[in-house]
């Protein structure tokens, strides 16, 4: 006789069952822990309110208080914020010392580049390969294709700026938005 012939040697089937849902539960665990961070790199984050728009954060990440910002420029300044997708966009102080109704993306609609304002040429003028544009954002000289995309920007009851998707017809050509 063998000393291997009892069936009392082989594992019963609830502790079988047991071990193989203890590894199947870790290397799922180590799986999914390992799959997190990439499938977040790949999912932007939503950010804003259930209208579409988000509050616009100065150079230091501080939501813009529209008081205190007009309070320190002057007629015609424009600076940057972050804006909608987190891309830059343009706050605008018009003539009459108000925050214009319209903000202005800085990526130039050539190769992407973050388009400076500059002050002494008004206009916004992309240091990469030459764009250049108005006050207002519309392309007055190549190669970029198209003008700077624009944000509508909205004053709260709490003074905080926000900016949302620009869905009119752009006043600037009188046509459908290219970016909406």
């Amino acid at each position: 006789m063998s000393q291997f012939s009892g069936a009392s040697d082989v594992p019963d089937m609830g502790r079988r069952q047991f071990m193989n849902l203890l590894t199947f539960g870790t290397i799922t665990g180590v799986a999914a822990g390992a799959l997190y961070p990439v499938v977040k790199y790949f999912i932007p984050p939503s950010s804003g309110s259930s209208g579409g728009g988000v509050t616009a954060k100065d150079a230091l990440g501080n939501d813009v208080i529209v008081s205190e910002f007009i309070a320190g420029h002057n007629p015609g300044d424009r600076t940057l914020a972050q804006g909608l997708k987190g891309d830059p966009t343009y706050m605008v102080i018009t003539e009459d010392k108000t925050l214009a109704n319209y903000g202005i993306n800085a990526v130039c609609t050539h190769l992407g580049c973050v388009v400076p304002w500059n002050a002494s040429e008004d206009k916004f003028m992309c240091p990469c390969h030459g764009s250049q544009y108005n006050g207002e954002g519309k392309v007055v000289r190549g190669p970029a294709p198209l003008s700077l995309a624009l944000a509508k920007a909205t004053v709260t009851d709490n003074d905080k700026l926000v900016f949302s998707p620009w869905t009119e017809t752009d006043f600037r050509t009188n046509e459908a938005p290219w970016w909406a």
